[in-house]
């Protein structure tokens, strides 16, 4: 014989299935925030001495670990870091330092090096170049040889600050290899595998394009200040 009470029975239990497949999603989703934070280390990148922007004293300092040859560099450049910047470095709650990665061999060490010596001549300028660069980054075929001395020359005639003979010469005498070399000193300390590789304090991000993981570290980063 039916129980009278078996339409709300099961009323009430697809109910409870709802419920609990919310519940599961909430958790998936918070897990999978929470995955997207890497490893911790006891110390965070020196910046001292790096091209940084913002404000010196921000409390939360954000590290790009990236190469000029990189295609998902160039892509977090245009796609994550403007968001960055206008939600946090704008407003004085973090610094963002770049530190160079030689993964791509001699074009990479070529342009680390231009950077670097444009950074020392007019640190105003760098910021401008290094976008300038990455821009000049092909995007089709980026494998392909584009860093050379003519081309770094050409990027840096269009950005005003810099003067293209004193550059030459830099990069003649590989006048800032030193300050090239500190940086892959940082990168072998803190196991860069990939490119970029996103730092917030002393804490690695695994996907560096998951802006909300960024994001969660970062104010993680400011309670604790």
């Amino acid at each position: 014989m039916k129980s009278k009470n078996s339409p709300f029975k099961f009323v009430v239990i697809i109910t409870l299935v709802v419920v609990a497949l919310i519940v599961a999603l909430v958790v998936i989703n918070n897990n999978n925030s929470e995955s997207n934070v890497g490893k911790t280390f006891d110390k965070q990148p020196s910046i001292e001495g790096q091209p940084t922007l913002g404000d010196p004293d921000a409390p939360v300092t954000v590290v790009e670990f990236g190469d000029f040859k990189c295609p998902s560099c160039k892509a977090w450049g245009e796609n994550v870091f403007p968001q960055l910047v206008s939600d946090y470095v704008n407003t004085g709650k973090v610094k963002f330092s770049f530190i160079n990665v030689l993964f791509h061999g001699e074009e990479s060490k070529l342009a680390s090096l231009a950077a670097e010596s444009v950074y020392k001549q007019n640190p105003d300028a760098y910021w401008e170049f290094h976008k300038a660069l990455f821009k000049a980054q092909p995007s089709a075929n980026h494998d392909s040889s584009w860093v050379t001395t003519k081309k770094i020359l050409e990027v840096a005639s269009g950005v005003s600050g810099i003067d293209t003979d004193k550059l030459k010469s830099a990069l003649e005498s590989n006048s800032e290899m030193d300050e090239v070399n500190r940086d892959t000193e940082m990168v072998t300390d803190f196991e860069v595998q990939l490119t970029p590789t996103i730092m917030v304090n002393g804490t690695m991000i695994e996907d560096p394009f998951d802006y909300d993981a960024i994001k969660k570290a970062i104010e993680n980063a400011l309670e604790e200040n």
